[in-house]
């Protein structure tokens, strides 16, 4: 049994787009947590790649960079804000150049190893935390008293994807979209350094045919129904 009013990590793995920020994001307001998107971290490493002219293949040149950036959060704001150099970068690392390359970005090895250490530096300094990504449950923190793994269809996920672009002004092409998805799915899985795993202790949700507030429903009432457990 654990309470929530306690120290307690939350890990929410899955792939690309099955709406694992958002999610995690209303399921720590709602519990009373903080919210750590380490999805965010990996982004901004990617942005400073591009914008000094970093290649991928010089993983040192970019672990120095990140480490100069000093990447961390604005706890202040709602979300917190990802902080690079000092200033936020919240919507730069959303931009399409940014996310055709975070994929391989977050499989070099130095910088995982780097991400991972401040991931775990956080969570000491917020016990109190949903987390979401990649590794979470898998890598990062391997003994959280709740694990979730979200999953739905490459179909479903382009659906998502192409109303968010829509809804944004701009124009979307599903079946790309597809493309774009089952690769990434494909770079996330079979990379060497921390690959997507579902964790084996973590509960399976497929988010397909569910609204967001479903699924954040479901999450809440596995939550507080394992906290009355004996």
């Amino acid at each position: 049994m654990f309470r929530l009013d306690q120290p307690i990590i939350i890990t929410i793995d899955g792939p690309a787009g099955t709406g694992k920020s958002s999610v995690a994001r209303q399921l720590a307001k709602r519990l009373g947590l903080d919210f750590l998107d380490t999805g965010a971290m990996y982004r901004a490493a990617a942005a400073i790649a591009i914008d000094h002219g970093i290649g991928l293949g010089e993983p040192e040149r970019l672990v120095a960079k990140v480490i100069e950036a000093d990447l961390h959060f604005d706890w202040s704001q709602d979300p917190p804000a990802m902080l690079a150099f000092g200033r936020s970068i919240n919507s730069r690392i959303r931009d399409l150049d940014v996310t055709a390359i975070v994929s391989p970005v977050a499989g070099i090895a130095a910088l995982r190893d780097h991400m991972v250490r401040k991931q775990r530096i956080i969570a000491a300094q917020h016990p109190r935390l949903v987390t979401e990504g990649r590794d979470q449950g898998s890598v990062v923190f391997p003994d959280a008293m709740v694990q979730f793994y979200l999953t739905a269809s490459v179909q479903e996920r382009a659906r998502r994807r192409a109303q968010q672009l829509t809804a944004g002004g701009g124009q979307a092409d599903t079946a790309a979209l597809e493309r774009d998805i089952d690769a990434r799915d494909r770079s996330d899985m079979d990379r060497a350094v921390g690959p997507l795993r579902r964790p084996e202790r973590a509960m399976v949700l497929d988010t397909s045919d569910l609204s967001f507030d479903q699924v954040v429903d479901e999450l809440e009432r596995i939550v507080r129904r394992k906290a009355a457990e004996p």
